[in-house]
């Protein structure tokens, strides 16, 4: 729909503006809330940005994967990926291993320092969701994480599409 098929704000009828206010009041709130997860990345753990917290939870999740499964499934591209994981070789928090079914390509497996870490600042965040939840209700919770995955479930942008959507969707570039 181009800007000149959009109905303005005198035509909009009364459903459609509220539904716009919202997109942009959940736009907004999403923003702050994505600021807010990067900059508490850095009190968790001064060495651990919000991607890297992301990449090494992955690679728990999965065991282990390869670096283009990282940039496939964040929609990030290979050099940011690679950029993150050779920083977290550094420190010792990742480490490269010989695939045994073709040893051709390289995982990455967190270390036992990965692990430890990521357990702290896993649990430090639970504890700071814990805290600014805490007066919610069940039925809120449950609703709250509902739409969260619901959100998230939808195909986020690809190459050449609008990558703004999928900035807000939490992939972080």
């Amino acid at each position: 729909m181009t800007a000149a098929d959009r109905p303005d704000e005198t035509t909009a009828t009364p459903g459609a503006r509220a539904a716009d206010a919202a997109v942009e009041t959940i736009q907004r709130e999403m923003t702050a809330f994505a600021r807010r997860a990067r900059a508490s990345a850095g009190r968790m753990h001064p060495e651990l940005s919000l991607v890297s917290y992301t990449l090494l939870g992955h690679l728990e999740e999965r065991d282990g994967c390869r670096a283009t499964d990282l940039a496939a499934h964040y929609a990030l591209d290979k050099s940011t990926v690679s950029r993150q994981v050779a920083a977290l070789e550094r420190v010792g928090l990742v480490e490269r291993r010989v695939d045994p079914d073709d040893h051709r390509v390289q995982v990455l497996h967190l270390t036992d320092a990965g692990r430890s870490i990521l357990a702290q600042v896993t649990e430090s965040r639970r504890t700071a969701f814990r805290e600014r939840l805490a007066d919610w209700s069940a039925e809120d919770l449950t609703r709250f994480a509902a739409y969260l995955e619901r959100y998230n479930a939808w195909q986020q942008a690809g190459p050449g599409e609008d990558r703004d959507r999928a900035a807000v969707a939490g992939t972080y570039r």
